[in-house]
């Protein structure tokens, strides 16, 4: 077997997270990652020239949270819910898959996201369930601005983003 094939295996999520908020640039793979954090060699580059491929908006990761950075509609956002609502359908719509991982981020006592306004409801009287436009879950919206940031960090990072991008948003909250 050549000795750059590669293999997959699996993780913790926290492992997972880890990973994926040591990234330094999109794109960087998780192998990349790994190595420099490891302080292992990197695998020299073969002879044989990779096939010439258009990249995809999947192969650009965060295009469209640094458009969201980059524009006014996230600034015109009057409150922290409203920033917070407007970061999770952006989240959504960039990579609806991957945002899947919402249902596992939860605190100690209650669950964050949900697809529906009963489930969050039935964690909490106080939680004061929101839609995110454009998708099918619901967040809480009754946590002060701390815990919005880690919420959004904690998906973005199971998302995969990198770690600038992510406090970038964090900070936008």
């Amino acid at each position: 077997m050549p000795e750059n094939m590669m293999k997959t295996i699996e993780v913790d999520e926290d492992l997972y997270r880890y990973i994926a908020s040591n990234t330094r640039h999109i794109g960087e793979s998780a192998s990349d990652i790994l190595r420099r954090l490891l302080k292992l060699e990197p695998i020299a580059a073969t002879d044989e020239p990779l096939p010439a491929t258009p990249p995809t908006p999947a192969a650009q990761p965060g295009r469209g949270v640094v458009q969201m950075l980059e524009g006014d509609e996230l600034a015109e956002q009057e409150s922290a819910i409203d920033r917070f609502m407007h970061i999770l359908s952006v989240l959504y719509r960039e990579n609806p898959s991957a945002f899947s991982q919402a249902s596992d981020i939860k605190g100690r006592k209650r669950i964050y996201f949900a697809d529906d306004e009963a489930a969050l409801l039935a964690c909490g009287n106080t939680t004061k369930p929101k839609a995110i436009e454009g998708s099918p879950y619901w967040v809480i919206t009754n946590t002060n601005t701390g815990r919005k940031r880690n919420i959004v960090a904690q998906l973005m990072a199971a998302m995969g983003y990198p770690h600038g991008l992510i406090e970038r948003v964090c900070q936008s909250i």
